[in-house]
């Protein structure tokens, strides 16, 4: 990780682990793991939002283990913990081979789930890796939206593009990367308007951004990151859906971590749609947006403390 450790993560993960050792406490005061405790686990899984089908075999797979072994805090611990690094795997998504220059990154999302904060984190991380940074203001509808990108920008240390308020986002785009070829740049990160993913002419004109970025860089938009707030569990996922229809998403950013007991849904999210969740902010610090790492995440979830 550039930023953060599994510190953060145990105490980004306090109320969702909570909830989760909480469901595990009580199955254990039954005094047995029988049939109706694990009913217990997994009314207990499903509230930290994992999801039906990675709940289904976390379940399984205790269930197995409770026919084979006793089952006490520690060891019911472990099996749940297990459980989720086999369905997940233990090793982060690789990032994509950055093989382009500019690297252009859309960022999206709907209104309210921390997409400008995660751009203004994302242009700390690539400054601090040296990086020449451009950000593009591209939600034009929203001048306290691009207010607020500007204080970003400024604390990281990277430039900012932005224009009129009402200009045709992708005519914005198209300015931002003629710019960036001008200045050198090496990344450029689009904070592009917050959008329901049910409304289907916000949906087009970002396939309008993309086209015209793909024709002012090669292969561009090279990043897609969709920002869900992890507060709305099981309607972050939905939406996961829609904006993965709808676009070329490569990965998650997951924000409000450290305000949710709901944070399984990051699991939830990587095993039901299969896109790498690559991001998790557990705060408002400039350094609070970590890598994810499943190993790290499922180790925090259960076994933290």
């Amino acid at each position: 990780m550039v930023f953060g450790s599994l510190g953060k993560f145990i105490s980004g993960l306090t109320r969702t682990r909570e909830a989760l050792t909480g469901a595990i406490q009580q199955v254990l005061g039954t005094g047995s793991v029988d049939e109706a405790a694990i009913e217990e686990l997994e009314a207990g899984l499903l509230a930290a939002d994992l999801g039906p089908s990675l709940t289904e075999e976390v379940i399984e797979s205790v269930r197995r283990r409770s026919r084979r072994e006793a089952l006490d805090a520690a060891g019911l611990r472990r099996a749940v913990a297990e459980a989720l690094g086999a369905a997940l795997g233990a090793d982060p998504a690789p990032p994509p081979a950055r093989d382009r220059r500019p690297w252009v990154v859309f960022v999206v999302g709907v209104n309210g789930g921390g997409k400008t904060t995660t751009v203004g984190k994302l242009a700390a991380r690539e400054r601090q890796l040296g990086r020449r940074v451009l950000v593009v203001a591209a939600d034009t509808f929203r001048a306290a939206a691009v207010d607020q990108l500007e204080r970003w920008t400024e604390r990281a240390g990277a430039s900012l593009l932005r224009q009129a308020d009402g200009a045709d986002p992708a005519a914005v785009v198209f300015d931002a990367l003629r710019a960036a070829r001008s200045r050198d740049v090496d990344t450029v990160l689009v904070d592009t308007a917050g959008r329901l993913h049910t409304k289907t002419n916000l949906m087009a004109e970002l396939g309008k951004m993309a086209r015209v970025a793909a024709r002012e860089a090669e292969g561009a938009p090279h990043e897609v990151l969709l920002v869900l707030d992890a507060t709305t569990g099981q309607n972050g996922l939905n939406q996961a859906r829609e904006f993965t229809r709808a676009l070329a998403v490569s990965g998650i950013v997951l924000t409000k971590l450290d305000g949710t007991a709901k944070g399984g849904v990051a699991l939830g999210i990587r095993r039901e749609l299969g896109v790498a969740v690559r991001y998790v902010g557990v705060g408002e610090g400039v350094d609070d947006l970590l890598e994810f790492d499943p190993d790290a995440f499922v180790t925090a979830l259960v076994e933290g403390g």
